[in-house]
């Protein structure tokens, strides 16, 4: 009797430990379940891929600034391979298109760097009959003054610049540009490192227009600046990102769509744009004069602007888009429920964007070295 209870027993356990594990099973699922509905697919890859043609373009574009998904499904929609590279500011994309020595058929420069292109030839008229996606673009965004003729660019993102902190450092929230001058935050600041954002920030603290070529206001913004370096923990572009979600600075100077970013990431990170104004800038996709594969350039360009393509791309990368299309799939209730990337029109209303200075554009390249090289 004894040896029959002690299988009866084990053969118990073992009902038991599987009715268990059945049940744990089904948890897990229901939990996997609410998970995956909880995911809306903007874009999915193809059930049956386009075999690669042999067929490649050269995207050129800022660092972290697109899904890489979206690459996968452009090049299984089409067969054609995607060869991406990343600069970090206007001024490195625009000296190696300049020198000619690299071709690419797709570029992603901001306003300013638009106008300067087109004026020296750089980029070559968008046929706009290959590109039917345009449509989605909504038409406040087009004919903007860097390309006033809606010939040669294609607005991708927008945003503005202004103050990243965290609310568990900072006492007071931040409303005026005077904060990247505050002691308080000596060491325990990051500044763009990009000559035009930071230099036409400092131009308006000294209460001038950022787009300003005066010597003597440039010279004004310049010592404020070299004032200001020994606050600033290091001057940064993308990587300001994991720095403030790290919690390795209080305040930083960026761009709306990394503070977005930034927030996603951490809930004592919040983001102004202060009282005396700012830079509201506009990413484009453009062909460079001397593109190796147009015909390709313009299918990437329609493709980067169909509306599922461009929800995905918002998702990632945080800045404000110009696809009326997508924002209406994504729903535009939430989407313009952002202050950081639909600010008030009031906010709008001071900031600028910036314009080619043409041979003046030295004149800050000379300053920005000096400021960086002072000690």
């Amino acid at each position: 009797m004894k040896n029959i209870f002690k299988k009866k027993g084990f053969w118990l356990l073992v009902i038991l430990v599987i009715v268990v594990a059945l049940l744990a099973s089904a948890g897990e699922e229901e939990i996997i379940e609410e998970e995956e509905e909880e995911v809306i697919p903007w874009a999915a890859m193809p059930e049956n891929p386009v075999p690669m043609t042999g067929e490649t373009i050269s995207v050129y574009n800022w660092g972290d600034y697109i899904d890489s998904e979206t690459i996968d499904i452009f090049e299984a929609e089409t067969g054609i391979r995607v060869i991406y590279e990343t600069f970090e500011t206007n001024e490195d994309m625009y000296a190696k298109i300049a020198m000619g020595g690299s071709a690419y058929d797709v570029i992603i420069p901001s306003d300013y760097m638009v106008e300067r292109m087109i004026q020296e030839n750089l980029l070559q008229k968008i046929n706009w009959e290959n590109i039917p996606n345009v449509a989605n673009i909504d038409e406040r965004f087009i004919h903007e003054s860097y390309d006033p003729g809606f010939e040669y660019s294609v607005p991708y993102t927008w945003g503005t610049m202004g103050i990243l902190y965290n609310t568990g450092a900072v006492l007071e929230a931040p409303t005026s540009w005077e904060t990247l001058m505050d002691e308080t935050y000596k060491m325990d600041m990051f500044m763009l490192n990009s000559p035009r954002d930071t230099l036409g920030i400092a131009l308006v603290m000294c209460g001038y227009d950022l787009n300003s070529t005066d010597p003597a206001q440039l010279e004004e913004a310049k010592q404020l600046l070299i004032a200001q370096k020994p606050l600033v923990l290091a001057y940064v572009v993308d990587e300001v990102k994991d720095k403030m979600v790290g919690g390795e600075a209080s305040v930083a100077l960026v761009w709306s769509g990394d503070a977005t970013f930034c927030m996603s990431e951490s809930d004592e990170l919040s983001y102004v744009v202060p009282k005396e104004g700012s830079n509201i800038f506009y990413d484009s996709m453009c062909i460079p004069h001397n593109a190796r594969n147009v015909s390709g350039a313009e299918k990437f360009i329609d493709f980067l602007c169909r509306a599922d393509i461009a929800a995905m791309n918002y998702d990632y990368v945080g800045y404000a888009i110009p696809n009326k299309a997508a924002i209406e799939l994504m729903g535009a209730e939430e989407y313009n429920a952002s202050p950081v990337n639909n600010p008030p029109q009031e906010t709008l209303d001071k900031c600028q964007v910036f314009k080619y200075l043409g041979d003046k554009t030295q004149l800050y390249d000379q300053i920005w070295t000096e400021i960086i090289s002072e000690f």
